[in-house]
């Protein structure tokens, strides 16, 4: 699954200019992309199709990327879909709080361009080898 055009990638953050930059990005890579502006919104698509991954933002108000992970990974059908944390969380031992609270991947915002379909083909072969 390392070819991006092959990825439905589901986009879950609430600011408009994260969204439009990973959009962007994933679309020119053929990637197809769909957003859920919040966790609920999230997990009301989940039901509708299923993706190759999920961005999650950790900060959204309502739910947050952790509580929304814990949601997905009580779902059988759901529990070994890789979600990734795209977050401005970037302090020191963030990503290992990210990655320790079952996140399949991390990435720091603001997100650099050039190396974001790198790093998530990167994260979706690790998943794969963990099935």
């Amino acid at each position: 699954m390392s070819d991006p055009s092959d990825w439905r990638v589901l986009i879950v953050d609430d600011d408009p200019d994260n969204v439009g930059v990973l959009e962007l990005v994933l679309e020119f890579h053929n990637a197809t992309t769909r957003v859920a502006a919040s966790g609920q919104q999230c997990l009301d698509m989940l039901g509708e199709e299923m993706p190759t991954l999920l961005l999650v933002d950790i900060q959204m108000p309502g739910m947050t990327g952790y509580e929304l992970l814990e949601e997905i990974r009580k779902h059988a059908a759901w529990r070994d879909l890789p979600v990734v944390a795209v977050t401005a969380h970037a302090m020191r031992g963030d990503a290992d709080r990210i990655l320790q609270a079952g996140f399949d991947g991390y990435i720091s915002k603001p997100v650099d361009v050039a190396s974001l379909v790198d790093n998530l083909q990167g994260i979706l072969e690790a998943s794969e080898t963990h099935e």
